[in-house]
């Protein structure tokens, strides 16, 4: 089991601790349905320290970076995000990946904490390029300051001009006092907001300032349950969930971030998919009977025959239903198509919906 850097102050918070993607995290504070609103209606926290991030430095960082993800990064300019995926070699995602670009020469990939091995040891096994990289994953704690009113309380504690920042960029600087910190327009949560990089040794101070600077918007701490409903409510893919080793990015509706302008490990195949349209894709649908849609539940056409499977689901806080998402068989991927969750042996209604729900 490993250990963010503030383990022992969420504990004393009283925050129930799970095991995570081989770390201990904060599932929940007090209420899931009270943290999703605050984050949703004013401003919450997150700590996501298990978060990896690798630096990329070299003439041919780029080149490394074209190789081994979907999206085209030539298009980042300085101070630029962009989403992305490491496909596999055998048609499937080896992760989702956020690429920053400091500069022409120096990149910094952000990964998912189940991942961060494998993508690892993915990269390095295709840098034949002389990247030098650097894993700074044990290094760093992030936090996610995320609502409509992250901004406000952010701001006081910096002189970057948070407001002029647009979003998926971000910028290096100082706040509350801690210099080397990354500011980033980012957030899963669909809320609007920051993520916040800083060093380990600067953790607990960097937390006690956002909390004295939320103070007047009643901030919260959040954890991983109302990041995942979060999320989900805005129809973004969760690794292990929606997306895995088996499924295309453009079955999943990730075609956006997988550009055919340059090569890619196994571009034409995915190619192939997109222009043959593909026979399964990722849907989002809402329950008109009552349930509560989980990850593995089958999904059945109106003669009860399976037509594919529950990716995620819950209880929406924001709209209060039912909602999910799953793949289904192209021809019951259409808005207002009726499907079934089989849900303890029986039939429940349901019916595909465009995304984002909220």
């Amino acid at each position: 089991m490993k250990y963010v850097a503030l383990n022992d102050l969420h504990a004393a918070l009283g925050a129930k601790m799970i095991e995570f993607a081989g770390y201990n995290m904060p599932v929940l504070y007090t209420n899931l349905i009270q943290e999703h609103l605050a984050v949703r209606n004013s401003v919450g926290v997150f700590d996501v320290s298990h978060m990896g991030e690798f630096l990329l430095k070299g003439e041919k960082a780029l080149d490394l970076i074209q190789l081994v993800t979907s999206n085209d990064a030539s298009k980042l300019i300085d101070g630029k995000i962009q989403y992305s995926c490491l496909p596999n070699d055998k048609g499937g995602i080896v992760d989702d990946l956020l690429v920053y670009r400091w500069n022409e020469n120096e990149y910094y990939l952000v990964v998912n904490a189940s991942n961060i091995e494998k993508d690892w040891n993915w990269i390095s096994q295709h840098n034949t390029f002389g990247v030098e990289m650097k894993n700074m994953s044990d290094d760093m704690s992030l936090f996610a300051v995320q609502g409509p009113n992250a901004i406000k309380a952010l701001q006081k504690l910096t002189e970057v001009n948070l407001s002029a920042m647009e979003y998926y960029s971000f910028c290096g600087g100082s706040m509350a006092g801690c210099d080397d910190v990354i500011i980033s327009n980012t957030g899963y949560t669909g809320a609007g907001g920051f993520e916040i990089y800083v060093w380990n040794k600067d953790a607990q101070k960097m937390w006690d300032a956002i909390f004295e600077a939320g103070k007047e918007f009643d901030i919260k701490p959040v954890g991983l349950g109302a990041r995942d409903t979060l999320r989900l409510e805005k129809g973004f893919c969760l690794y292990g969930h929606d997306i895995n080793d088996e499924t295309s990015p453009i079955e999943a509706g990730l075609g956006w971030i997988t550009k055919f302008t340059k090569p890619f490990i196994m571009s034409e195949h995915h190619k192939a998919i997109k222009e043959n349209g593909a026979t399964k894709k990722l849907v989002g649908f809402e329950l008109i009977d009552r349930g509560i849609p989980r990850q593995h539940y089958i999904i059945n056409d109106a003669s009860g025959n399976a037509i594919g499977e529950v990716t995620s689901g819950t209880q929406s806080p924001s709209l209060n239903k039912a909602i999910g998402m799953g793949y289904v068989a192209a021809s019951h991927s259409k808005v207002d198509s009726e499907i079934y969750i089989e849900i303890r042996e029986k039939q429940i209604k349901a019916k595909v919906v465009k995304m984002p729900f909220l």
